[in-house]
């Protein structure tokens, strides 16, 4: 009965999450005819670091904020900053199904990373899940000349962004708490955000309309990371995985109903060969580490 009830409450966090996510798109892509990826970023971030600096002097875990590491996150926020700018680029490029597909190929790059920077063995059955993730991949993009575009390769490096932070996040919890990541992440990125925002010496002020939707994106992109981490200590990721996977068709719903958009039988035919592909790789390693990261 436990164990039936950690599921539950698992899949109730689950929930929280894939509606943080699929809100941050739907909030991405009414803020991109405003403001531009840097300068979605900077605002995004800017408001994450208040909340985040509230909330943990509400908690009393601001202590927890340490020296330790700087170049580890400095890193780890560097591969975010760039996953999430592509990511917001990619919405507005093609259809949200497609992007959300392409996002699910980040565990995959995530294990591919891990060999080189956490020593992590690479065994056969890993290795046969990242070539299933890369078939994925092709058959979702069906790669020519003609159909190749910057929105697909955008989505794809999103991906690779997303893992990479997903790998060096591993690293730092090992010693450094939720709190400690999550104010250097919005720290870091507010100041990243500055930097490539206002390079130009113009940096575009949100609108009254428009503040709100960052607001919703900054709230989010908190939420999503904070209901996957709790869904994940309660039951394992060969559980919480099969939740994450209802964002597809979600998404498709949304982008049909809100911006008319269509998608062929093969987005949803990759993305099935690569959650086939994830799964496989965390039933064969569920036993030494149950985890897996999150980009967003």
């Amino acid at each position: 009965m436990t164990a039936s009830g950690d599921i539950l409450r698992a899949a109730v966090w689950m929930t929280g999450a894939i509606t943080s996510f699929s809100l941050m798109a739907i909030a991405g892509r009414a803020v991109s005819f405003e403001l531009d990826t840097f300068e979605i970023m900077l605002f995004r971030s800017a408001v994450g670091l208040a909340v985040v600096l509230v909330v943990a002097s509400a908690a009393g875990t601001l202590h927890q904020v340490t020296r330790r590491h700087t170049g580890v996150h400095l890193l780890r926020n560097i591969c975010h900053f760039a996953g999430q700018n592509l990511w917001f680029l990619a919405i507005t490029l093609i259809p949200l199904a497609q992007v959300f597909a392409l996002e699910f190929t980040a565990p995959l790059w995530a294990l591919l990373l891990s060999s080189f920077i956490l020593g992590e063995r690479l065994s056969q059955v890993r290795v046969i899940a990242a070539a299933a993730g890369f078939i994925g991949i092709l058959i979702i993009a069906r790669p020519a000349p003609d159909t190749i575009s910057i929105g697909m390769l955008a989505g794809i490096t999103a991906a690779v962004g997303f893992a990479g932070s997903a790998v060096l996040t591993r690293k730092l919890a090992r010693t450094e708490t939720m709190t400690c990541i999550l104010a250097y992440m919005t720290a870091m990125q507010s100041v990243l955000g500055l930097v490539c925002a206002g390079y130009d010496g113009d940096i575009a002020l949100p609108s009254a309309t428009t503040f709100p939707w960052l607001i919703l994106i900054a709230l989010c992109g908190l939420a999503a990371h904070f209901c996957l981490t709790k869904a994940l200590t309660l039951a394992p990721a060969t559980v919480v995985m099969p939740f994450d996977f209802a964002r597809l068709p979600l998404i498709a719903v949304v982008g049909a109903l809100l911006y008319g958009e269509t998608v062929d039988i093969y987005v949803f035919i990759g993305a099935a060969v690569i959650f086939w592909a994830n799964y496989i790789n965390i039933r064969s390693g569920s036993r030494s580490d149950p985890s897996h990261g999150k980009g967003v």
